[in-house]
């Protein structure tokens, strides 16, 4: 009888569990609600006639466009430069984040040295930084890689300090007691404790370098999603204009997705209101 009692409670327990796999594909259909409302929305626009055809193209006719180009093998190396301009450029970024955001924390006197001067350079707007890295750096890979990278830098630095700034004083001292000096306290102490305001920072900074990026493709550039946007202005293809700025958010997205899945994986620890939503 014992062992009857004890097994009854344990199947009734199991039955609200069995409902909980339906719950991701409700927030995926969730998810997709506003997309598809402004799909029928630009539909409709261009049924109306609100806009004219070359003011605001219908959505099979982006299509057809992304299709022609694709078949002319002109797809694919626009979004492969645009990654590979996007990918290096975000290493630079963080990692020059990183390094300048740990000392900011670590020193008090680098602190005083650099953080004016980077809040000062920060409201400088990105095609401001045109000119002169064309002229520093000429018209290849290197300027635009660079322009990215400086986009990249300034939300993650920001939210990284920040995130050192909000450590309990206690922690860096107990740390301290325990041997942890200079490089060892930043790296296994302060930035483990910084991470959720860091993998904020890093969302903010991808999303930064992608808005750079289409700046950093008005220089020389002959590939790329922001040269093909500026190009198809030039040649009045608003076709290819709408379907450029889909495949920007897309893209963005997508890169986006993939961080936040990294974040979810190393921050399984956060027990934060918005993990349990």
């Amino acid at each position: 009888m014992n062992q009857k009692a004890i097994i009854r409670p344990m199947g009734r327990v199991a039955s609200p569990v069995s409902v909980r796999p339906s719950l991701p594909s409700v927030r995926s259909l969730r998810k997709l609600i506003v997309p598809a409302a402004l799909l029928v929305l630009w539909q409709v626009l261009t049924w109306q006639e609100v806009y004219s055809r070359s003011q605001l193209p219908p959505p099979l006719d982006v299509f057809r466009a992304a299709r022609q180009l694709w078949q002319q093998d002109d797809l694919l190396p626009h979004i492969q430069a645009s990654l590979t301009r996007i990918g290096q450029g975000y290493f630079w970024g963080v990692l020059i984040a990183v390094g300048l955001g740990l000392a900011v924390g670590l020193s008090k006197t680098v602190d005083e040295l650099f953080t004016p001067t980077i809040q000062a350079v920060r409201a400088i707007p990105s095609l401001a930084w045109v000119p002169l890295l064309i002229l520093w750096l000429g018209i290849g890979e290197q300027p635009k890689i660079t322009l990215v990278a400086i986009g990249v830098f300034f939300p993650v630095y920001a939210n990284l300090v920040s995130g050192i700034r909000q450590i309990d004083r206690k922690l860096i001292e107990a740390a301290s007691a325990y041997g942890y000096r200079r490089f060892s306290l930043a790296w296994e102490v302060m930035l483990p404790a910084s991470l959720p305001s860091f993998f904020t920072g890093l969302r903010l900074g991808l999303a930064q370098g992608w808005l750079f990026l289409v700046a950093a493709e008005l220089i020389g550039a002959w590939e790329g999603l922001g040269y093909l946007l500026t190009n198809s202005q030039n040649s009045g293809r608003t076709d290819i204009i709408v379907m450029s700025i889909i495949f920007l958010a897309v893209l963005g997205k997508t890169t986006d997705w993939l961080l936040q899945l990294v974040e979810r994986r190393l921050l399984r620890w956060s027990d934060t209101f918005g993990a349990a939503r």
